[in-house]
């Protein structure tokens, strides 16, 4: 059995991220918790890892040409552990390039936005900034995404098409959380139907579950 890889973890959409890739591709690892309510992730040790200290981030001891190799960015993670596996990246070149395209997608759009909406809707009232603006734009961004999310799913079974793969993986822990983000799936069915299929799948069931008591 290969030494584990060293997961940074928070129980975050983005730290499952990694825990479901990790649980998806059946690789051994050990969790360190960085407690980001704490301030765990601006420790040295920690920035020597993920220089924009964020979570997650990993280390690999079995890295690409036998090193050890650190890694931070979570769709960094994904496409590592994937090309690392040989699955969940797309089989063809074309599947690739709709993997990626949907990967990168929620890097720069579904992740930042639903963020947003979360911190302005709940956690920014709760510390005395109630901002109509930005829960408006915030709120109604990420309904926009996830009606882009369910116009591609009217075709596809999911995101890159009839494979599962890193693009899920990616959308999928922002998506979960979407009553916390004042959305609605009544008028989204296939967004619906995918958080169904994506959410009855056992590793994500458990990378969902690591360190689940820590939420909130």
């Amino acid at each position: 059995m290969p030494d584990p890889i060293d997961l940074y973890f928070w129980p975050t959409p983005n730290g499952w991220k990694a825990s479901i890739m990790l649980e998806e591709c059946g690789l051994p690892y050990v969790t360190h918790l960085v407690d980001i309510g704490a301030g765990d992730q601006h420790a040295p040790a920690f920035l020597a890892i993920s220089p924009n200290n964020r979570i997650p981030a990993i280390v690999d001891p079995d890295g690409p040409d036998g090193a050890p190799i650190s890694i931070f960015e979570s769709g960094a993670i994904l496409r590592y552990l994937a090309d690392k596996v040989g699955r969940l990246a797309g089989e063809t070149p074309r599947d690739r390039v709709a993997v990626d395209q949907w990967l990168m997608w929620q890097m720069g759009g579904l992740g930042p936005m639903a963020g947003q909406a979360h911190h302005f809707l709940k956690f920014a009232p709760r510390a005395g900034h109630d901002i109509p603006y930005a829960q408006d734009r915030y709120r109604a961004e990420t309904g926009r995404l996830y009606g882009v999310m369910d116009r591609q799913l009217s075709h596809t079974e999911f995101l890159a098409g009839d494979q599962y793969s890193i693009a899920d993986i990616a959308c999928w822990g922002w998506a979960s959380l979407w009553q916390g983000q004042q959305q609605t799936l009544d008028d989204k069915p296939h967004l619906a139907r995918w958080l169904e299929t994506v959410s009855a799948r056992p590793a994500v069931q458990r990378g969902r579950a690591l360190h689940a008591e820590l939420r909130g």
